[in-house]
C-alpha cells in the first residue's frame, strides 16, 4: 500500500498561515486545504500509488479533481475532489471526509427539511441558512433545491437500508393532516421499532398512508421482511383492526402482546363511577404485575366475579380483552417491564408531534416523510450508540 503523509513545509504551513492572518475568519480556508490534503491522500491509498510513482501494485490512476461546494457551518466551500481512471475502479473513489450526509451536517439537513414541510418559501429558507452558516454566504434556490434532493436521496437510503434478526417488534401508527389533490386527509404515520439480537433498540421504518387500513399495514410489514427484517418472536402494538389483520397475515404464529397501559386505560370507560375508577385500576395492576401467566389469570377470574356484580359492562370486556395482554410473560422476566407497552414508542410519537405540530398542514405527503424520517433517522442513530436496551442472552 502506497504511503503518503502531509508535507509540513506546504499543506500544513499554508493552513497556519490562513488561520494567523484571518483568525477564526481564516478556519474556512485552511478546512479546504486540510479536507483537500486529506483526500488526496486517501485516493492514494485507494490506488495503491502516490502520484507518478511507478509501481506493480497500483489499481488505478489518477484523473485531476472535480470541484464540489458543500454548505457547511463555516459557510460555502469548493473542495478539489480527487478523481480516478481505471476500467475497474472508475466511478468507486469518493474520499470519505466528503460523503454525502456526513453527521457533522444532520442538524442542518434536519433544519432545511423542517423548513421545508412547513411550506416555507425558498426565500426564507435561504435567509434562515444564512443565520445558521453566516449572512456573508450567498445562498440560491439551485443550492436550496440540490441540498434537498440531496436530502431526500439520504432518507430514502435510510429507509431501505437492510434489516437484521429483531426477536421484538413494536408498531404504532399517529395521524398528520396532510394535503392531497386538492383535499386536506389525515394521513397515518406508521413506525416500526424493535429490539434487534445484539440488545439495542432500532427504528426500522416509516411509512405514510392513507390510513391504518390493513392494506396499508400489510404492505408496510411486507417492506420489512423485504429488507431483511426476520427472526421476530414477539409484537406489541394497541387493538388496530387493520395492524391486527395484517399482522396475522404477514408474521403468523408470533405472539402478541397488547400494551397494558392502553388495556387499562381503555378500561376506565366501562366503569361509570368515578370513585371507582381508582380501585379498578389498581386491579388491573396487581393482573399485570403477576409473576406469571397463570397467577394472572388467576387474579382476573376473582375480579371478574366481583366486576359481574359492580360493573358487569366492566367485566364482559375485561374477559374478552384483558388476556391479550398476557403474551409478556412468555419472556424472560428482565425483559417483561420494557416491553408489556408501547411507551417507549408512545414517547417517540410524542416528540414527532412536538416537532411537527408548527406545522399544522404538510403541503404534501412527500414532505410529511421527508420531516418524519429525518427525526427517526436522527433518533437510530442516538439509539445504536447508546447503552444495550435488553440482555438478550441473561
Amino acid at each position: 500500500m502506497a504511503q503518503h503523509a502531509f508535507d509540513d513545509s506546504n499543506t500544513l504551513s499554508e493552513a497556519y498561515a490562513c488561520l494567523l492572518s484571518n483568525g477564526l475568519d481564516g478556519a474556512a480556508q485552511a478546512l479546504r486545504i486540510l479536507v483537500n490534503e486529506a483526500s488526496n491522500i486517501e485516493r492514494a491509498a485507494y490506488l495503491g500509488a502516490n502520484p507518478y510513482e511507478r509501481t506493480t501494485q497500483r489499481q488505478g490512476y489518477a484523473n485531476g479533481h472535480k470541484p464540489k461546494t458543500v454548505l457547511t457551518r463555516l459557510g460555502e466551500i469548493t473542495f478539489a475532489v480527487p478523481q480516478v481512471r481505471n476500467a475497474g475502479a472508475a466511478g468507486d473513489f469518493y474520499p470519505s471526509a466528503l460523503e454525502r450526509g456526513s453527521r457533522s451536517e444532520q442538524a442542518m439537513n434536519l433544519a432545511l427539511a423542517e423548513m421545508y414541510v412547513q411550506g416555507v418559501s425558498t426565500r426564507k429558507v435561504i435567509t434562515v441558512l444564512q443565520k445558521l452558516v453566516g449572512s456573508e454566504v450567498s445562498i440560491s434556490s439551485t443550492q436550496i433545491s440540490r441540498c434537498t434532493a440531496l436530502l431526500d436521496e439520504g432518507l430514502q437510503a435510510w429507509r431501505n437500508r437492510p434489516l437484521d434478526e429483531t426477536p421484538y417488534l413494536i408498531l404504532d401508527a399517529r395521524y398528520e393532516r396532510v394535503r392531497q389533490g386538492g383535499v386536506v386527509l389525515d394521513c397515518a404515520v406508521l413506525v416500526a421499532i424493535g429490539v434487534t439480537a445484539s440488545g439495542r433498540r432500532r427504528v426500522l421504518g416509516v411509512s405514510v398512508a392513507l390510513s391504518e387500513a390493513e392494506v396499508h399495514w400489510r404492505a408496510f410489514l411486507d417492506s420489512l421482511i423485504q429488507r431483511g427484517l426476520r427472526g421476530v418472536r414477539f409484537i406489541a402494538s394497541d387493538d388496530h383492526a387493520g395492524l391486527k389483520a395484517a399482522r396475522k397475515a404477514m408474521l403468523p404464529g408470533v405472539p402478541w402482546q397488547r400494551c397494558q397501559f392502553h388495556l387499562q386505560h381503555n378500561a376506565q370507560g366501562y366503569v361509570s363511577r368515578l370513585d371507582q375508577r381508582t380501585p379498578v385500576a389498581r386491579q388491573i395492576r396487581g393482573i399485570f404485575n403477576a409473576p406469571d401467566a397463570q397467577e394472572a389469570q388467576r387474579l382476573l377470574n376473582m375480579a371478574l366475579k366481583d366486576w359481574h356484580v359492580s360493573h358487569p359492562q366492566l367485566a364482559a370486556w375485561a374477559e374478552r380483552n384483558v388476556p391479550e395482554g398476557f403474551a409478556v410473560f412468555g419472556l424472560p422476566e428482565g425483559h417483561r417491564a420494557r416491553m408489556r407497552t408501547t411507551n417507549g414508542l408512545e414517547r417517540l410519537n410524542k416528540e414527532l408531534k412536538r416537532r411537527t405540530r408548527v406545522a399544522t398542514l404538510f403541503p404534501n405527503p412527500d414532505s410529511c416523510l421527508r420531516l418524519v424520517s429525518a427525526l427517526l433517522a436522527e433518533q437510530d442513530e442516538e439509539w445504536m450508540t447508546a447503552k444495550i436496551y435488553l440482555t438478550m442472552n441473561p
